[in-house]
């Protein structure tokens, strides 16, 4: 049962309680008495305020990155006390990230100023021992923040948090969704539609361990201002998935919230009440990576740690409410399981867990061309101005030529391990090695 907690410092709003279709009902939770899909009050667009920048796509049109740089070159380096694969976001002058706190056993959401690395505010919460993938972190998801607030989550085996601080450190409100079920940890990270939070909560239901129960699987969807309940949809996930949802919505107005787990394969759910859509049961592994969608396209990963039945798929989304979705291409060879694609000028790259670079038509799947760059990968590539940056798990960054021929630009030895995705905003990129957040930004781009 979910629990509901608003802070003091929340902005009163009249909420009036209603009922939810029964097919994404939610039992003894507030409800909100509308459903805010496209937000009346303009919220300031940022340049990368949630996982992997703008939609999820981890691209930047108007910005730069050099194809070699020094220690000397950083801004500043700050010392987390920790290393986590949480990836930092930025809005405005917030850069915002979660931390564990290993010893004390809590994990703690900060703010750093994006000028000068000082710390503006820490707050610490208890987080229960658990078990973890060896490559997994007590600090794995990523922020997502607007113009007001910024949300944070995580779990472990009795409480699934959501939780919404404005740019302050003053918490507005708090939700705990109750246990989770993984064999790996958490990792799926919230996100802001409209005036939403969207959360995929998708739970372990196989391959449990004596005494373990199926984790309860749902997309969640809550009030951004109140954390109020809208609604929520149960998924028949059959393994914890991470990515973190996607949107449809050409004319500018969210008309399909996209996510891909192994139960559902790629599907869609309505934004005004969580209703199925349409699925597509295209994967039989768990899916890891956030989905893309790219005009009429979802583009969706999925595959296990042995790297033996990696895939990725790409399905034209159905659009008139009657046609059901379609299945374009699959790739076989050398998918990522882990690292998210990402997209520019319609081409697809990605890089496999294992090292294997590779370009893409994002319409037809059709191979530009495919490299090995060696070493093992889990944070995600993204691409600023003509520039993809790719960074392995043991601190080696490697800038690519992002077009339909392969140019490698540089490599950099960042000198510790690398598990969280790089993030690009206000000239400035930054980088998660090993328990330091460094920024290299300004002049130095």
């Amino acid at each position: 049962m979910a629990s509901f907690t608003r802070n003091r410092f929340a902005s009163s709003l009249l909420i009036v309680a209603t009922t939810v279709a029964a097919s994404v009902g939610v039992a003894d939770s507030p409800v909100a008495s509308e459903t805010p899909v496209a937000s009346e009050t303009p919220v300031a667009a940022a340049p990368w305020a949630r996982f992997h920048g703008v939609d999820g796509l981890g691209q930047v049109a108007d910005g730069t990155l050099p194809a070699v740089w020094t220690n000397d070159d950083y801004t500043w380096t700050r010392k987390l006390g920790s290393r986590d694969v949480s990836s930092p976001i930025v809005f405005e002058d917030h850069v915002f990230l979660l931390v564990s706190k290993p010893g004390e056993q809590k994990i703690a959401v900060e703010s750093v100023d994006l000028g000068t690395g000082k710390l503006r505010w820490s707050k610490s919460f208890d987080q229960a021992p658990h078990h973890l993938h060896a490559r997994n972190t007590l600090a794995a998801s990523t922020p997502a923040a607007d113009s007001e607030f910024v949300f944070v989550a995580w779990s472990d085996p009795t409480h699934t948090m959501l939780k919404c601080f404005d740019h302050n450190g003053n918490e507005v409100w708090s939700r705990d969704f109750g246990a989770w079920q993984s064999q790996h940890g958490f990792g799926t990270s919230p996100v802001i539609i409209g005036d939403m939070v969207v959360l995929h909560n998708s739970q372990q239901a196989d391959q449990l361990q004596p005494g373990e129960t199926a984790g309860e699987s749902r997309v969640i969807a809550v009030d951004r201002r109140s954390g109020q309940s809208i609604w929520e949809t149960p998924l028949v996930a059959t393994r914890s998935c991470y990515g973190v949802p996607a949107v449809y919505g050409p004319s500018g107005q969210v008309q399909q919230i996209i996510a891909t787990d192994t139960g559902s394969g790629i599907f869609a759910v309505d934004p005004k009440d969580g209703r199925m859509l349409w699925s597509i049961p295209v994967f039989k592994e768990r899916s890891c990576s956030t989905p893309l969608v790219i005009d009429d396209i979802a583009i969706g990963t999925s595959g296990s740690g042995g790297g033996g039945n990696n895939q990725l798929v790409a399905v034209r989304i159905p659009t008139d409410g009657k046609s059901k979705p379609e299945e374009l291409y699959r790739i076989k060879r050398n998918a990522p399981y882990v690292p998210t694609p990402v997209v520019k000028d319609g081409l697809l790259f990605m890089i496999d867990d294992r090292g294997i670079a590779q370009c893409v038509e994002a319409k037809t799947g059709e191979v530009k061309w495919f490299k090995r760059i060696g070493g093992n990968f889990g944070a995600s590539p993204i691409i600023v101005g003509d520039v993809m940056l790719v960074v392995s798990l043991d601190g080696k960054a490697t800038m690519i030529h992002a077009s339909d021929e392969f140019k490698k630009l540089g490599d950099v030895d960042l000198g510790g391990p690398v598990g969280a995705t790089p993030a690009y905003a206000e000239g400035n990129l930054l980088l998660r090695v090993d328990d330091e957040l460094r920024c290299l930004g300004g002049t130095r781009l």
